[in-house]
């Protein structure tokens, strides 16, 4: 039997992203055309990325849980719902989002001729919510000077995290990501002592070592985003960028987390924004704030390329990819999925 290709969800990290965020327009004519554009994707990105073969050009397409009853009826994802929002000491908001367009390249020309050419099939059947460009700055950092992603998962721990296996047959090799918009008070942030901002973050700002446990404050970012569940490691796969907008005054951090269930980066959020305990939240978040919140699951990539034109029947499914042999796409225009990539942790590879 073939095997199931995923998406290159655990591509390397890149110097520049575009993360688009758009809804469905109504009608059956957009599903139509979201969905005859779903099995060309690949072909799209190989021809762009022709452009420079060592340039790195990937793309993951996901979609919200509104979305996927629209496009591809049953069955559905297990653990795909809409983005839950999170109210404690401050506000993880939930915003619209039905399609994800997560573009990474080495160049940022890259990137735009394929988001340019992605909406050109697709501007008439979608509504962009939000699109942002972001930059690798300096050496990994974040705006607010740390390190971004250092612990990550590479290698097959990667693959384990990020990519479904037997626990939803249907969408093996498939994977969950939510993205958030995170707008940074640089400002207030450098008026903070070095010292006090490692201890907000968990890690030394210049070497980019880790707090010694005995002196890490219990609402480190670092502390609150480390998850075990029964004696294991919950990790997950981050892909962040730095923003911004210099013109408007805005710098940020786009955090973009894959898993292969939503529920490891919840527990991440509710530690951050409510606390473990309750109360112990995470102090980054005084000089941070999340203006956008979705939630999308990635199908596989064999998935995509089996999906026909037409509006689907709701008694019966789009095909699904049935044999457990999982691997990465590497030869559709993907990036082989070996790399480690960046808010769950402010850290990096």
């Amino acid at each position: 039997m073939g095997s199931v290709e995923s998406q290159p969800v655990a591509a390397r990290l890149s110097h520049s992203a575009i993360f688009l965020v758009a809804t469905l327009n109504g009608g059956e004519e957009s599903v139509r055309i979201v969905r005859a554009f779903c099995a060309d994707v690949a072909a799209i990105v190989r021809a762009v990325g022709f452009r420079d073969l060592d340039g790195g050009l990937s793309c993951v397409m996901g979609f919200g849980s509104e979305a996927w009853a629209q496009m591809f009826g049953e069955p559905s994802p297990k653990e795909l719902h809409p983005f839950r929002e999170v109210r404690g000491q401050h506000h993880a908001v939930s915003t619209p989002g039905d399609i994800l367009f997560h573009i990474r390249a080495a160049r940022m020309d890259l990137c735009f001729e394929l988001a340019t050419q992605i909406m050109s099939r697709l501007g008439s059947a979608l509504t962009v919510q939000d699109e942002t460009h972001g930059f690798k700055y300096f050496d990994d950092r974040d705006l607010i000077g740390f390190v971004d992603g250092t612990e990550n998962p590479v290698g097959q721990a990667c693959l384990d995290a990020a990519i479904i296996g037997d626990e939803d047959s249907n969408f093996r090799g498939g994977s969950y990501v939510i993205v958030q918009k995170y707008l940074h008070d640089l400002k207030k942030w450098d008026d903070v002592p070095v010292e006090r901002q490692e201890g907000i973050v968990g890690r030394k700002k210049l070497s980019d070592i880790e707090l010694d446990d005995a002196v890490k404050p219990p609402f480190a970012h670092n502390a609150l985003t480390t998850i075990f569940e029964n004696g294991e490691q919950l990790e997950i796969v981050r892909d962040n960028m730095p923003f911004g907008d210099v013109g408007k005054g805005e710098f940020g951090t786009y955090f973009i987390g894959y898993a292969r269930s939503p529920h490891r980066i919840e527990r991440m959020l509710e530690n951050m924004f409510i606390g473990n305990p309750p109360g112990n939240y995470d102090r980054l978040l005084d000089f941070s704030r999340a203006i956008t919140g979705t939630l999308f699951f990635v199908p596989s990539a064999t998935f995509l390329d089996n999906v026909t034109p037409g509006i689907p029947d709701a008694a019966t499914a789009q095909s699904k990819p049935s044999d457990s042999d999982i691997r990465p796409a590497s030869d559709r225009g993907y990036m082989q999925s070996d790399g480690s990539l960046g808010i769950g942790s402010l850290k990096e590879e």
